[in-house]
């Protein structure tokens, strides 16, 4: 008999239970994964309160890594003994085994560990199609990434930074500011105590910046579309702050005819080929050393609920993992 988390009502971490599951064999087309461990990301707690509603109950957790002990009938993606690591869904990763598709399964490199990579699936992938497809940095940009301490964020601004790109990143505390230093920024805004689109207009000489990537939300919404020059993009990926409320689309042409998108990474990989290629791309920038994955948390699986409080009161920094 396994283990996995699930919850049978929305609410806070509390609604998150320790319960005997059976995966059983997996179907065709499936394999069944072994968790060596699950990574922890903010869409969960949406899941979680309701935020983003799934049929109750349900498991939770979008990412993990791990062993493929079988598979069913026309799988070719994986094999038995294949370490493996996937994210982006279906939820239920915050299992001890489990079964899914094989087509959303990567295969790892031998030098990036199970843990490495369950800390990085859906940020890294994340980051990977933030920079590279919805507006893909070029060397001499300027970039803003809000929330640059978190884990789309430090491994966003390594990334960032490694294309030759200028970035600047906005965090919430002097700690936090360090971090993100040591991770890329060239220009580091604590927003608790500046105003971050008066200080991103100096940094640029009043032209303001091309793009801006956004997983805070609410709180800084507005104040990015100030942090743009004409024609730029805001990338608008997470509601760490609450959602964005509704916009009159006029103000886009007010403040310079501005793009603004709400991608979803799902999107972005519902294709093999396109994982795949994503993969390999954040496979290869952290075997070259250019991004570092750090895992700042980690818990046991059964103590998910309190990774969760600890997360929702921004206690946490980069990447977090649950060990089985």
């Amino acid at each position: 008999m396994a283990y996995a988390i699930r919850f049978h009502q929305t609410g806070g971490p509390e609604v998150l239970a320790w319960e005997a599951v059976e995966p059983g064999e997996p179907g065709p087309g499936e394999a069944r994964v072994r968790h060596e461990a699950v990574g922890l990301n903010f869409i969960d707690t949406y899941h979680r309160t309701g935020l983003y509603p799934l049929p109750l109950p349900s498991g939770i957790g979008l990412e993990g890594a791990g062993v493929v002990e079988a598979i069913g009938p026309g799988v070719t993606e994986v094999a038995v003994g294949d370490r493996v690591a996937y994210a982006g869904g279906p939820v239920g990763a915050y299992a001890e085994v489990r079964n899914l598709p094989a087509h959303r399964l990567l295969r790892l490199p031998d030098s990036i560990s199970s843990r490495t990579a369950a800390a990085m699936m859906l940020q890294g992938l994340t980051a990977a199609y933030l920079l590279r497809k919805t507006y893909r940095v070029q060397a001499g940009d300027t970039v803003l990434i809000h929330a640059a301490a978190g884990g789309v964020g430090l491994i966003a601004c390594q990334w960032a930074k490694a294309l030759g790109a200028t970035v600047i990143g906005t965090v919430g505390s002097p700690a936090k500011a360090e971090l993100a230093k040591a991770h890329g920024c060239d220009h580091v805004i604590n927003y608790s105590v500046e105003n971050f689109t008066q200080r991103v207009r100096e940094i640029t000489g009043g032209e303001g910046v091309p793009v801006v990537y956004d997983g805070v939300g609410k709180d800084t919404f507005m104040g990015s579309l100030d942090c743009l020059r004409p024609l730029g993009m805001m990338v608008t990926y997470g509601n760490a702050s609450g959602p964005v409320p509704p916009l009159d689309l006029l103000l886009l042409s007010q403040k310079g005819s501005l793009f603004v998108t709400r991608p979803t990474m799902m999107h972005y990989t519902a294709k093999r080929e396109d994982l795949e290629a994503l993969g390999a791309e954040l496979f290869a920038v952290v075997v070259s050393g250019k991004v570092r994955i750090e895992i700042n948390q980690t818990y046991a699986l059964r103590d998910a609920a309190q990774a969760h409080r600890d997360l929702e009161a921004r206690k946490t920094t980069g990447s977090t993992i649950l060990v089985p």
